[in-house]
């Protein structure tokens, strides 16, 4: 797989997810839910979270800069492990699950390196902008990551005699997430589930000389 088509493969995740991050956020009021095509079961839900994917937090605001920089470790670490598994031929299916997993990586690192500099703040009743007068709602490295799908497929309620959940509400699936987190999510559940395929050693083409040799140079002492 050629070095372009995964810079490819990359900047069109990175560009669909911050496209819609950004219309979101710049579109509708902090907590806006809407249903996509009519469909209950598929919804925007526009929230902002401080820490990791899927909503996670992590130690408050040295947390949130830990964090940050994790991630750009990891995305610097990523840029050099991408560039020397397409060098070095692996497995086209391992390298597009590395590119998927280091553009959700890259996706959400811009909006926790930027995004506190570059909009005003988000709430119920506030649409933000993007380049506010004065300064953003954050410093540098403490922007919040905007997540938007919501697919809450199942919604019910347990049944009564099951323990300590009994009677409570209960809704498949409830996260909400974004592009990048998909990504994400997509890359590694597909390098689970096909790991043995990739880094299968084919050894299909290999020869064996000596064998005929061997058998050859036999031949000849039996005559002799």
């Amino acid at each position: 797989m050629k070095l372009r088509n995964v810079v490819l493969i990359i900047v069109s995740i990175i560009f669909i997810d911050q496209a819609l991050k950004i219309w979101i956020k710049t579109t509708y009021p902090f907590g806006h839910v809407m249903d996509v095509m009519g469909l209950k079961w598929f919804k925007l839900y526009f929230i902002e979270n401080e820490g990791m994917a899927w909503g996670w937090k992590f130690g408050g605001e040295w947390g949130k800069m830990i964090l940050t920089l994790f991630r750009l470790g990891a995305v610097v670490f990523g840029t050099w492990y991408l560039i020397k598994i397409v060098k070095n031929k692996y497995h086209k299916g391992f390298i597009v699950c590395a590119a998927l997993i280091y553009a959700g990586a890259l996706g959400n690192l811009i909006d926790s390196m930027f995004y506190g500099l570059l909009f005003s703040s988000s709430d119920y009743s506030t649409i933000a902008t993007i380049f506010p007068h004065g300064s953003g709602y954050a410093g540098f490295l403490h922007g919040r990551v905007v997540d938007m799908l919501y697919f809450p497929l199942i919604r019910s309620t347990f049944p009564g005699w099951l323990p300590v959940w009994g009677g409570e509400n209960f809704e498949f699936f409830s996260p909400i997430f974004n592009i990048a987190d998909a990504s994400i999510s997509t890359g590694v559940i597909t390098l689970l589930l096909f790991q043995k395929r990739f880094f299968k050693k084919h050894q299909s083409g290999e020869n064996h000389p000596m064998g005929e040799t061997n058998t050859k140079v036999n031949d000849e002492m039996q005559v002799s």
